[in-house]
């Protein structure tokens, strides 16, 4: 009887909220992610990319180097980046990687795709029912909602502009358009992997964030602009 009542509630929790056992796994595994990345502070700029830095001056071209260096030195199931998103009440630290070991920490960044600021598409997936399913309401984004991803060297401020239901092999979502966009997907529907939610939105932000630099002080990008 004992049994039976823990499977019923697992199976409830699970209905209305996400699988509880996942959760805690995932609760473990989040509390345990490196999130060195996530600050200039705890990884600062080397005396090299330094000087590669200070000889750019176009701002833009500055946030799309440090967005390069980013891609060359995080591992997989390491932290990137924050995902805010206003309208669900989701704020997540995006890990590397979409490995089942890196999704188990969190939404995952495509390592295939772009990173905040190169101008191209950033791809994330993430669970919607299990290891704390944080893209499990992912169907209610619509059009003009906000969706933000914090990085070490700025504040990256999409805007949502359609949501589509595709197949598994639907690799095309992830492809560059020529400005910076950002996907986020999941499985669909609810408990089932027999179609992917994608929700599609566009860069219309960038505030830089001041860098800590290695043994030199520190150095402001410039100040925010608005993009398109």
């Amino acid at each position: 009887m004992l049994a039976g009542t823990l499977l019923l509630a697992d199976a409830g929790l699970t209905l209305v909220w996400q699988e509880p056992l996942t959760a805690v796994i995932g609760l473990v595994k989040r509390a345990g992610t490196n999130k060195r990345y996530l600050s200039y502070r705890s990884t600062p700029l080397s005396r090299q990319q330094l000087a590669g830095l200070l000889a750019i001056n176009d701002a833009q071209a500055r946030i799309a180097y440090l967005a390069r260096q980013e891609a060359l030195v995080v591992p997989d199931g390491a932290a990137i980046g924050r995902l805010t998103i206003p309208k669900l009440g989701v704020v997540y630290d995006v890990v590397q990687g979409t490995s089942t070991g890196d999704l188990e920490r969190g939404p995952g960044h495509y390592r295939s795709t772009g990173l905040p600021g190169q101008g191209r598409t950033v791809a994330i997936a993430g669970h919607r029912t299990t290891y704390l399913a944080p893209f499990r309401n992912l169907n209610q984004l619509q059009r003009g909602d906000r969706i933000a991803l914090t990085m070490p060297y700025g504040r990256f401020t999409y805007v949502v502009q359609s949501q589509r239901i595709v197949t598994p092999e639907a690799w095309w979502i992830t492809r560059n358009v020529g400005y910076e966009r950002l996907v986020l997907s999941a499985c669909n529907p609810l408990y089932s992997a027999s179609q992917r939610i994608a929700v599609f939105a566009r860069l219309v932000r960038v505030q830089p964030q001041r860098v800590t630099l290695a043994r030199a002080g520190r150095a402001r990008l410039t100040k925010g602009w608005t993009v398109g």
